[in-house]
């Protein structure tokens, strides 16, 4: 296996790790007979909702992967002798259909909490319902800056790296190495490409407006950004930071090199995969495209992968 096939495997073992231990965390107070919803002497239900069809369903694999390391601790005698009933339901990363989803789990399924529910929007469709009904939303599957905000949000909790973090990254890479660049930008209308947009000024600190030259940004649910690549490319940049999911990705890839524009390509950790972007796309079509690896130091670029 290969990107995010490896990637949601090892994302899955390490929280899948954190929810046992959060769990054994608990077992006094079960062994003392204080259960809560989706809590009884045979079973814990965790509930969680992942994009297993539509624009966004190369995430699907984190779903799947998750429910099979619950079914091998399931297989070792579940936690303290309870079996982890995890119902995961396909939202198709329709925030509509995420409400929708979570109340199904909550009232119906009477899960115990949310676990790695996937999206920035979905789940900020569904934050304030979880908080208020006392639901945990734990590794809240998404790096926007907004599930830092215990005051407000006491029972939403997040996993990933930020996306501000991450952006403001490339913006110091590229001020110390390409002074000189036009940096344009591709990112989703949303908190999760405001994020990118946010961290990259940051990033360029006071060079930010006279390096940026131009940003276009795509709704989530457009078909298209050809012509969003097509203006970026008209622009003059010659720097390119692309924030889009991986089937957008895709397609910017995809015409960069049809137009025959070469710009430094700076693609974000959400769309890295092999599986789900570079082969879909043709892997002589990503040469050249850099990306920030999970693992790297967060200091500086200097163990910044290229394909």
């Amino acid at each position: 296996m290969k990107g995010k096939d490896v990637m949601a495997i090892k994302r899955a073992i390490v929280t899948g790790l954190s929810m046992t231990s959060l769990v054994f965390a608990s077992g006094l107070a079960w062994a003392a007979g204080q259960y809560g919803p989706g809590v009884s002497d045979t079973e814990i239900k965790i509930g969680n909702t992942t994009p297993y069809s539509g624009r966004a369903s190369a995430y699907g694999v984190i779903g799947k992967s998750e429910a099979a390391y619950f079914a091998t601790i399931n297989d070792q005698g579940g936690v303290n002798g309870r079996e982890i009933n995890f119902i995961s339901r396909d939202d198709g990363c329709d925030p509509s259909k995420t409400v929708e989803m979570a109340h199904k789990l909550i009232e119906e399924d009477n899960v115990l909490l949310l676990f790695n529910t996937l999206g920035t929007a979905p789940n900020i469709a569904i934050q304030d319902y979880l908080n208020n009904n006392k639901v945990p939303q734990l590794f809240v599957s998404s790096g926007a800056d907004r599930w830092n905000d215990p005051k407000h949000h006491p029972w939403t909790m997040g996993l990933q790296p930020s996306y501000r973090l991450e952006a403001r990254i490339y913006g110091r890479y590229i001020l110390n190495n390409l002074p000189d660049a036009k940096i344009g930008v591709l990112y989703q209308n949303d908190d999760f490409g405001n994020d990118y947009l946010i961290g990259l000024r940051e990033g360029l600190g006071y060079k930010a407006d006279l390096l940026i030259v131009a940003t276009k940004s795509y709704e989530p649910a457009d078909p298209s950004v050809n012509s969003q690549i097509v203006s970026l490319e008209g622009s003059g940049a010659d720097v390119l930071l692309t924030a889009a999911t991986p089937k957008l990705a895709v397609q910017a890839i995809r015409k960069i090199y049809e137009i025959g524009w070469k710009p430094m390509h700076f693609l974000t950790n959400v769309s890295v995969s092999v599986k789900a972007v570079m082969q879909p796309a043709g892997p002589e079509k990503a040469i050249g495209i850099i990306w920030l690896p999970q693992r790297a130091d967060r200091s500086a670029v200097a163990g910044h992968a290229r394909i």
